[in-house]
Order: structure tokens, then sequence, then C-alpha cells
């Protein structure tokens, strides 16, 4: 009888045979071992005697035996950042939500081509970035296959795998807008409840989040509705078929993928502050935005993504009004964009124009 098997018939009698500390991978495809797990901790307190990975949220698993609670510590193991990648310390959110931004202004240099195209179409997972732009996109398709074959018969019950992949590349060309549960529902023809709950699979699976609305008392004009956005700008780009070398071309859609890029890096690089800040977008009814929006603390920050290689004032104006919303409690906004130096765009409040290459080399 194999392990698998094994687990399924016989959980206690499993757990019962594995040596003292253990690394159980993919324990999703057996929710049942965790009370065999609980009974086992119970009896032996020691911490550290096993190791449990899977592909999927294991607490939000429909047919999970036993939370654990009070018996496990979970980590979300994210994409690589591209500080990680670069083996760089990937100090940027801490530096930024102390308030250490200055002014920055470095010496002029002979243009380059942007390294942002590249670095988007690659995305964050391992076996993706040490890979050659055509092996890694092949990588990066067959992952998402696989997810849609087996991962997601692990956790539910779908009738049609195919409709998973339909809306994944239904949401590939919204990330980083406005989630539309009517539009989609249309669209692949499916009710609401159906598109939801597909959409809440996904998150289980790492695969896409979303981005809620920050909003204000003070202010009763703000849009509530989230955001989508793909957890990795590689698999984003593989299910668009977006090459690095149409970066030009495809302008618009590089900007939305930044816009997701950008906020997977500060949301990995928070999960090593020990009171991790929430992350928010803000947009009101006059269409006014600020792509990404930190709460810590009832303090406030802002952040504009462009993908320009300039900045100006006129990128500022979602800032200004959620500084003004926001009062007191705003710290500081940022626009990050595809240039070199740090620069002040406005005083007060405090507003700079950061290269988005600080992410890795701060």
């Amino acid at each position: 009888m194999g392990y698998f098997a094994l687990a399924q018939q016989d959980p206690e009698g499993f757990i019962d045979a594995l040596p003292e500390q253990v690394a159980i991978d993919e324990v999703q495809r057996v929710p049942e071992l965790t009370l065999a797990i609980k009974r086992s901790v119970d009896a032996n307190r020691k911490a550290g005697r096993f190791l449990i990975t899977g592909s999927a949220n294991l607490l939000q698993l429909p047919r999970l035996a036993d939370s654990l609670a009070g018996r496990m510590e979970c980590l979300h193991l994210h994409p690589l950042t591209e500080a990680e990648v670069r083996r760089a310390p990937g100090q940027f959110l801490k530096v930024f939500l102390a308030g250490d931004l200055k002014q920055e202004i470095t010496a002029s240099a002979k243009p380059k081509p942007s390294a942002l195209p590249a670095i988007l179409v690659t995305g964050g997972y391992p076996e993706s970035v040490k890979r050659d732009p055509v092996r890694g996109d092949r990588w990066r398709r067959n992952y998402i296959q696989s997810i849609i074959e087996r991962d997601i018969h692990d956790i539910a019950e779908v009738r049609d795998a195919s409709d998973l992949l339909r809306l994944l590349n239904f949401l590939e060309g919204r990330t980083a807008q406005l989630l539309n549960l009517s539009a989609i529902s249309q669209d692949l023809g499916h009710a609401r409840a159906t598109i939801e709950r597909y959409l809440v699979l996904l998150e289980r699976l790492f695969i896409i989040r979303r981005l809620p609305a920050w909003h204000s008392n003070r202010s009763k004009r703000l849009v509530k509705t989230p955001k989508i956005h793909f957890v990795d700008s590689g698999i984003a780009a593989s299910l668009g078929e977006l090459n690095a070398d149409r970066w030009n071309e495809d302008r618009p859609r590089f900007g939305h993928l930044l816009e997701s890029f950008v906020l997977q890096q500060l949301v990995a690089m928070a999960d090593c502050i020990p009171r991790p800040p929430q992350f928010f977008h803000y947009r009101d009814r006059d269409q006014t935005e600020v792509d990404i929006v930190i709460e810590s603390r009832n303090q406030i920050w802002g952040i504009e993504i462009k993908a320009a290689a300039s900045a100006t004032a006129n990128d500022i104006k979602g800032l200004l009004k959620l500084a003004n919303i926001a009062g007191k409690r705003f710290q500081q906004g940022i626009v990050f964009y595809d240039g070199k130096a740090t620069i002040i765009l406005h005083k007060e409040p405090s507003i700079l124009a950061v290269p988005i290459s600080k992410l890795w080399e701060l």
C-alpha cells in the first residue's frame, strides 16, 4: 500500500509510524490527517515535530478534519520578491513606513532599456526565475494546467475545471482593476454565486487576491468594490501571452501588471514585519484613485504606480485627495516610476517620486 492510500485509510496509523520530525507535503490532498496530527501533538507538545506544506490554504479547506488551532503556526510562502531573486535585503517597506525615504538625485547616465518588462513576465516562482524566457513561459503554463487539472479537485468539487481556466483568462485582462462580478457572470455564462465560488477557490490556491477598498467615515463618496490582482505577474503574463519585447506596444496592459507586481512585492515584505500592515486601494465616485493604500496603527500611506520613466505633479491628484480625507493620519505618499532619482513632488503633505528599482535596491 502506498503512502497516499495509507494516509487516507488509516490517518492515525500513518502518523504514528512517522519519525519524530517529519515534513508532509501537499497535505490538502488528505485533510483527514489533521485530526491525527492533533492527537499526536497533544500527546507530545515538543515544538517543530511536523512541517506541513501545501499548495492551498489549509485553514480554508472544506474537508479539514481539525483546524489545529493553538497547535500550529502558519507561514505563507510567497513567490520570490525581486529583492530575493537578486539576494538583496529587501528593506523598502520598513524604510518607507519609518519615514526614512529621502530625496536622492543621481548623476545623469546614458539611458538604458527598462528592466521592468523582463522582470514582470518572469514573475517570482523559483522554477520560472531560473529558466530562460521560453522555457520559463512553458513552465508557467504547465503550472496553471496542473493547478486546474489536479489541485482544484483536492479542495473542492468542480464539475468542469475548464471553466476555471476561462475565468483565469478573463481575469488576466482585468488584473489591478475593479472586480465586476456581474460582467464576469454575463461574459462566462455562470451565475454570480458560481463565479464567487470560483474566485474563492483561486484565492485558496494563491493564484489571485482581492484588494479591498479603503474607506473613511469622513467620506461617503468612496467606491467600496475590491480590486482583483494576480499574485504572480509571470503567471498573468503567460495567460495573456505578454512578451517583454511588447513593452511599448502593450504599455496599458503592462501598467496593470506592474501594479499587481508592486502590490505583491510589498505584501511579501510585510510578512517580515512583526505586525504586518493592511493593504487597500482607494477610489471615489469621481474616479479619483490611489493604487495602494497602506494602513498600520491608525496611520495611512499612499502609493501610485506608473510604468513611465518620468513622474510629475499630475500624478499626485489621488494622493492629495487621500491625504485630505485621512487628515493627520496620512504619513506620506509616493509615486513609483521607472526612473532613477527620488525627488520631491509635494512638501505638505509629503509626496515623493521613487524609482521602482528601490523595491530591491534598499
